[in-house]
Formats: C-alpha cells, sequence, structure tokens
C-alpha cells in the first residue's frame, strides 16, 4: 500500500466534509454508498468513510451502477455537496451505436465548419453501421469490398459477449430489415433482433509476438460544461492468448482481446494473465520505432480522448454533482495508427490478479482525491497522483517539459500516458501544502 492510503487509514474519524456542512457548524464522516463489492468497495473503506448500507440510508458519496441511475436518479434530490460516479445519459458515450452516431456527426459538424482536412482527424473509429436498422445501407457498402471482414456487437453488452466474425451476407441474414407486415396485410409477430452494430474488422493490427492486443486507458471527467478532463498515467494492453491469423475468424481466442474470453482459454495462466502495463508497452514500441513515431501515436490517443467527449458534449447532461470513470479501449494497427474500439462507463474494478488490484485501487484512489470530497484541493491542480490534467476548457500545457520513460517531447500538452507514474512524490508533496481541508 501507498504513503497516501496509509495518511487516510488514520484519519476514520476525521475525515470530515467541508463545503456547504463545514460552512453550518457541521462535523461529520463522509458517508459512502457503493452498489460494488470489488476494488472500489476497498478503496472507498481505506479512506475512512462511514459505509451506509442500508437502502434508505442517507450518503455524500455513491458508486452506483448504472442501472441506478437509470431507475433511481431522477427522483432523487442531490444536496450541493454530494457526488456521484455516473452523468445522467452518460449512454450517449458509452453504448456503440450512439457513439458511432455522435461522432459522426462531430464529424460532419467539423467538415461544415473547418473543410475535409480537418474533419479527417476525426476517422479513428471505424466504418460502423447499426442493425437492422442500416441493413441495407450496410448491403451497399459490403458490396463494395466483397473480401473485407467485418464485425458484429451487440449495442449494449460488455466483456465480448455476442460477438462475432463474418465475411458473408448470409451470416447475418437475420438482421435483414423487412417489413413488419406480410403481404396477406398481417403484422409478422417474430421476436425482433437484438440491435447490434457492424464495423469494419481492422484485420492489420499491430502485433506483438504474434498475437493482437488492444490498450486500456482511464480518462476522467468531472465537467462537461466546461469540459474538464484528466487522464491516467497507467493503464495496460490486452493481449491474445493464441497467435493473430485470418484464416480463422470463428476463433474468439485470436481476435477477441477481453479478459473475459481469455480467461476461458485452455492455457491461460492466472498468475501470469494476458497484460503488459503501459508503460512496458511504451517502452516496447520506443525500442521498435523510436521515440517519433510514438509521441505521433500518443498524441493521437489523445486526440481519441478528447474529440469523442466533444461529440457529447453538447447533449450530455451536465450535473455539478456527476463525474465519470471511462475505460477507453483503443486499437493499434499495423502502421502505428490508434482506433477506438469502444468506451466503457463501468470499467471493469475487479483484478485478475495482484499487479492489476494495485493498478486499479491506485487509480481509483486518486479518482477520489480528486473528486476532492474532504475539500483539500485548491482547484488549480494540473496533477493529482497518477492523474494528468489534459483539458480545462482547452488544452492544458505541461510546465515541465521532461518526461521520465522518454526523451524530451517536442509538444508541450499536459498528458504523459505510459510514463513512470511517481504518483506517490505527488501525493506526498500535495498532503505537505494542502494538509488541512479548505474552508
Amino acid at each position: 500500500s501507498c504513503w497516501f492510503e496509509a495518511v487516510v487509514s488514520t484519519q476514520s474519524t476525521g475525515v470530515m466534509y467541508s463545503r456547504n456542512r463545514a460552512n453550518r457548524g457541521e462535523n461529520r464522516v463522509i458517508r459512502f454508498k457503493c452498489t460494488l463489492q470489488n476494488t472500489i468497495a476497498d478503496v472507498l473503506r481505506s479512506r475512512g468513510w462511514q459505509e451506509i448500507k442500508e437502502e434508505s440510508g442517507d450518503w455524500d458519496f455513491y458508486w452506483a451502477d448504472v442501472g441506478w441511475m437509470r431507475e433511481v436518479f431522477d427522483h432523487c434530490y442531490m444536496e450541493e455537496h454530494m457526488r456521484l460516479n455516473h452523468f445522467r445519459n452518460h449512454y450517449e458515450l458509452t453504448r456503440k451505436n450512439l457513439m458511432a452516431k455522435n461522432l459522426k456527426r462531430l464529424r460532419k459538424q467539423i467538415e461544415r465548419d473547418s473543410g475535409k482536412l480537418e474533419a479527417a482527424k476525426c476517422d479513428f473509429f471505424p466504418t460502423t453501421f447499426e442493425l437492422p436498422a442500416d441493413y441495407h445501407i450496410f448491403v451497399e457498402e459490403f458490396k463494395r469490398s466483397p473480401n473485407s471482414t467485418w464485425i458484429m456487437k451487440p449495442i449494449a453488452k460488455s466483456q465480448g459477449k455476442g460477438i462475432f466474425l463474418f465475411k458473408k451476407l448470409k451470416d447475418i441474414m437475420e438482421w435483414k430489415k423487412e417489413d413488419s407486415w406480410k403481404i396477406d396485410g398481417t403484422k409478422d409477430d417474430r421476436e425482433p433482433v437484438e440491435n447490434y452494430v457492424v464495423q469494419r474488422y481492422i484485420d492489420n493490427p499491430y502485433l506483438i509476438g504474434g498475437r493482437k492486443f488492444d490498450i486500456r486507458c482511464y480518462v476522467l471527467v468531472t465537467s462537461y460544461i466546461p469540459l474538464k478532463v484528466w487522464l491516467y498515467r497507467s493503464g495496460f494492453g490486452r493481449m491474445s492468448n493464441t497467435r493473430y491469423s485470418l484464416d480463422s475468424i470463428e476463433d474468439t481466442y485470436v481476435h477477441l482481446t477481453n479478459v473475459a474470453i481469455q480467461k476461458t482459454a485452455p492455457d491461460y495462466d492466472p498468475e501470469k494473465g494476458c497484460k503488459w502495463s503501459l508503460i512496458q508497452l511504451r517502452m516496447y514500441l520506443l525500442a521498435k520505432h523510436g521515440p517519433e513515431a510514438v509521441e505521433t501515436l500518443f498524441r493521437g490517443m489523445d486526440d481519441i480522448f478528447i474529440k469523442s467527449l466533444q461529440s457529447t458534449q453538447k447533449i450530455m447532461i451536465n450535473d455539478k454533482h456527476c463525474f465519470e470513470l471511462y475505460g477507453y479501449d483503443i486499437l493499434i494497427d499495423e502502421s502505428l495508427k490508434p482506433w477506438l474500439l469502444e468506451i466503457n462507463a463501468s470499467p471493469s474494478l475487479t483484478a485478475s490478479n495482484q499487479q492489476d488490484y494495485d493498478l486499479k485501487f491506485k487509480l481509483l484512489h486518486d479518482v477520489l482525491t480528486i473528486i476532492d470530497m474532504e475539500g483539500k484541493l485548491t482547484g488549480k491542480e494540473k496533477r493529482v497522483g497518477g492523474f494528468d490534467l489534459m483539458w480545462n476548457d482547452g488544452p492544458v500545457h505541461c510546465e515541465e517539459l521532461s518526461m521520465e520513460g522518454a526523451p524530451n517531447p517536442p509538444y508541450t500538452t499536459n498528458t504523459m500516458l505510459g510514463c513512470f507514474n511517481n504518483r506517490e512524490d505527488n501525493l506526498k508533496k500535495m498532503m505537505r501544502s494542502h494538509g488541512s481541508p479548505k474552508s
């Protein structure tokens, strides 16, 4: 456990939320509710906050599931100081069909305002259609490139559930859009098919040891208006257990890197796992391709984070009580181009091994430090633990140009994804300068 965990664990009865309650002279421990019993529950308890288990109990901080947001949020009165871990319509970014719709709209808007060259910077997600609604439009695209491989994904499932690859239209005939009325005038009462997105499969992924991988990055949004975005330095690459080949498109162990899929492979080792740390991955790429190519790649990933968030900025319900920790899944192709696969509103917080637990524990501790229920931050911080502030109603620039784990970069953006994460030093420095809660 890190220094900061030890500090907060000694404050079990002394962690007060200040803001309105302190101003009214009240002294109460921060009360939290949590619908998950995994790493986030451990982190919340480690801060010395009081856990509320009763359904009707009062709370100050709630780590809720998306089901609670859907069913309860609209009927819930929230006081000024209360905080919640989802925005009301988070699904605009995290449901696969809505993410594609919003990104397409952003690209069209940029093309109208700034021209095709600028709009081309939004070409970071695969050609996407929703089925069955876009079936006939999809068929036209399919026929233009008959030898392509396509991937089908259910719009609202995660962990690789329901995903499959195909090369022939006959494999998706049940999604063929037909009139719901029969020729004789009676209504077709067949069960409607589940909504899917179909995407052009990126069939030239960058391989390590002959195996496909994707990257999980963590992005924290504390406000949409103005847009305020934090990027976590650490993350991981999720590796396939099986060598990549297009000869076996039905083999999920080859094509899907989700841990939920890979851990069912016959030769999966739970201790070894199938992950590389992001710093390992960055160092590997630096050794193979040099700093310029790697910096271009990681700047491209920064663009993906910001442009995807901007695509929903005008339609996201910006509630000052809400924040969101997104799990971004990025694929790199053989030309080192980053592609956005999907964005998760509830990235897995269950650890697959001790290393994974340590990463997620520290990540979530730093999220709570930024949310600042204790009222200790000034609001001017550019770095909190492992998080770097990358956007604050505009790009945030780095004051210290040199980065650990890489040569001096030719840019000044305040992001250090995959660089050395000396979060303990940063937290110690913060605790020394912000030792007492702000009034």
